[in-house]
């Protein structure tokens, strides 16, 4: 089957990857995708927004199955308008992605559903904001309600750092109309996994674990990201995954099937494991990124007919391919997250792919023969081995690869998975 893939960054490089290795797809399209896919897919530079234009570009070319990468799309109804044209899509409803659209949606989702996620307060002004900071303690949450591209979280030391977080979202509007509204949370101490599910909205089959790493330097120092690197499978107690289940997973699609919220794609559940057990940090409406850089490889099976049940309402049981893992490093441009900068000349191999260890683009772009920055985060580089540690040493032989002036990377990248119990079976 010919399949499209909507999107342009490293999560849709990784699915266009995945696609183009699935037995079951002859032909994989991408909208708009990068100048890198192109030499992997048959690229439409178009614009996801002009939903006719989508589903003519698809019925003109035969694609049976469109998959949606980003959060952008599917908040916007394009998965809705798609179905409507006829086509068998992998992604939520309009409504459904509220769960990410809308953290505020998401938490009242999560207190009428009874998933364990922290206290928090709805705030809509910098003196909102301090007030109700009285019935918590430093550090302090501060996340903007709607989408803010993985930076709209603030973890803030003290009472002055929350000000000025506070005056960042309501008085500057760094985020726009996605921070008219914000959630001030309760911090939650523990350690942070990534669940990810195939969902048809009533059942669902989970895919491998993945410990991502947001923030921008070693020793999770610095300013939130987008995730600046992952390591797959991390390994938890049969107890905890059985807690997930019964407290998390089973009363969300409890609660969805309730509210007949339309949902035909993958859930990223992320989770802060704390001494109480499982608490929710927040939904995603898709893959994350970078976790589908580590999770899609280790798939012992076909991805395309994978995303073609979950779009016909069909749940698959999935395999894992044994004794395997994989670690994605993430290359960063120069400012980025605040203001990355553009248009440095990339230096190196950007064309290495030994199968074990290859690059994703995520922000890159054609300066006539030479790749050039063109996003904040700018390559995934990918390591794949019969460990995590081996993953790990992989990927960083793959990293040091690319270079350019004021290259930003963590080295400790996977550290915590490797040096504990999480890297094996238990």
């Amino acid at each position: 089957m010919k399949v499209l893939v909507i999107g342009q960054g490293g999560r849709e490089h990784a699915l266009v990857r995945a696609l183009r290795l699935s037995a079951s797809v002859s032909q994989v399209h991408v909208l708009p995708g990068s100048d890198a896919m192109a030499r992997e897919a048959v690229r439409h530079v178009a614009d996801w927004r002009d939903f006719k234009n989508v589903a003519k570009i698809a019925e003109d070319n035969g694609v049976e199955l469109v998959v949606i990468g980003p959060d952008d799309p599917v908040a916007e109804g394009l998965a809705d308008a798609l179905r409507e044209a006829g086509l068998l899509v992998f992604g939520p409803s309009r409504a459904a992605a509220q769960l990410e659209a809308s953290k505020v949606f998401a938490k009242r989702f999560m207190t009428s559903a009874g998933v364990p996620t922290a206290r928090f307060h709805e705030v809509d002004s910098v003196d909102a904001t301090l007030a109700a900071a009285g019935s918590y303690r430093a550090p302090y949450v501060l996340k903007a309600d709607g989408l803010a591209a993985g930076k709209g979280v603030f973890i803030c030391k003290d009472l002055k750092e929350l000000e000025g977080a506070a005056r960042a979202v309501f008085e500057e509007r760094i985020f726009g109309e996605a921070g008219d509204i914000a959630l001030l949370e309760e911090f939650s101490p523990g350690y942070e996994i990534s669940c990810l599910v195939l969902t048809n909205g009533e059942s669902w089959e989970p895919l491998v674990l993945a410990a991502d790493h947001k923030r921008l330097r070693d020793g999770d120092d610095g300013p939130n990201t987008g995730g600046m690197g992952t390591v797959a499978p991390y390994w938890i107690d049969l107890a905890l995954q059985k807690r997930i289940d019964a407290e998390v997973l089973l009363p969300t699609f409890r609660r969805m099937k309730e509210m007949n919220l339309l949902y035909r794609g993958v859930l990223y559940v992320g989770l802060m494991i704390t001494e109480q057990g499982p608490s929710v940090l927040e939904f995603n409406a898709r893959f994350g990124d970078p976790e589908a850089q580590v999770v899609l490889p280790l798939l012992d099976g076909d991805w395309g007919l994978a995303f073609r049940d979950v779009a016909a309402g069909r749940v698959p049981r999935l395999a894992w391919k044994p004794s395997s893992a994989a670690a994605c490093v993430i290359l960063a441009a120069e400012g980025y997250p605040e203001a990355p900068k553009k248009g440095a000349r990339i230096e190196g191999d950007l064309a290495r792919d030994s199968g074990d260890s290859y690059f994703l683009h995520a922000g890159t772009a054609l300066d006539g023969d030479s790749w050039a920055v063109n996003g904040g985060r700018v390559l995934n580089a990918i390591g794949l081995g019969r460990d995590a540690r081996e993953a790990v040493a992989r990927a960083y032989e793959q990293a040091a690869l690319a270079n350019w002036t004021g290259r930003q990377m963590r080295t400790d990248i996977g550290a915590r998975v490797v040096a504990s119990s999480a890297e094996a079976p238990p």
